[in-house]
């Protein structure tokens, strides 16, 4: 009996052994871990820096083409109002042809007779195309008086004049017109010298 109790000791002997030894490799492990650890949270922490850059970089990108975007639909809008701002201003020069005949028409119209009825019908329709026309914000220049501007003017004639000042427009021989701010014809006009 008593080999069965030392066979029964010796195992826990070995074991207390086993576990000492075990601590003490545990220990060591842990030991030398711990560079091991540290070199892997550096390389981790580094890595980490690496991908929040990365992230502020992609961040900035796409702000910056959102906002390229966003400019880039503006300027096609602008771009596409200024073409059917033009294109508008075309179709309506053919209208002021025929406003300008109304208009010559107008200035031998007859005073008295059959004709002065027919002359105020024309007068009328003159009117509302003057008018249709103001509404699409076309409006006549009326530059008598005022200084010639190349930019806006187109001078027919030069002569001398005793009521107006040099470089004075003296008569409007054919309306110009805006659209907008913009100068859809200009004005046909006789210059003082």
């Amino acid at each position: 009996m008593r080999d069965k109790k030392e066979e029964k000791e010796k195992p826990e002997i070995e074991n207390e052994q086993n576990d000492s030894t075990f601590n003490e490799e545990s220990i060591l492990e842990d030991q030398v871990a711990e560079p091991e650890l540290e070199e892997q949270v550096t390389a981790l922490k580094t890595a980490l820096e690496e991908m929040d850059k990365k992230a502020e970089e992609y961040l900035d990108g796409w702000q910056r083409a959102r906002a390229e975007f966003a400019n880039y639909k503006k300027r096609i809008l602008r771009e596409n109002m200024d073409i059917r701002q033009v294109a508008r201003g075309e179709v309506i020069k053919l209208y002021l042809d025929i406003a300008d005949d109304l208009e010559r028409a107008l200035q031998e119209k007859p005073e008295a007779g059959d004709g002065e009825t027919w002359a105020e019908g024309i007068e009328i329709i003159f009117q509302k195309l003057r008018a249709r026309l103001e509404v699409e914000g076309i409006k006549p220049m009326n530059p008598i008086g005022e200084e010639f501007d190349p930019n806006i003017h187109e001078a027919l004639m030069k002569e001398e004049s005793e009521e107006f000042e040099s470089g004075q427009i003296i008569e409007v021989m054919q309306e110009g017109y805006w659209l907008g701010d913009k100068v859809l014809r200009p004005a046909l006009v006789r210059v003082a010298a």
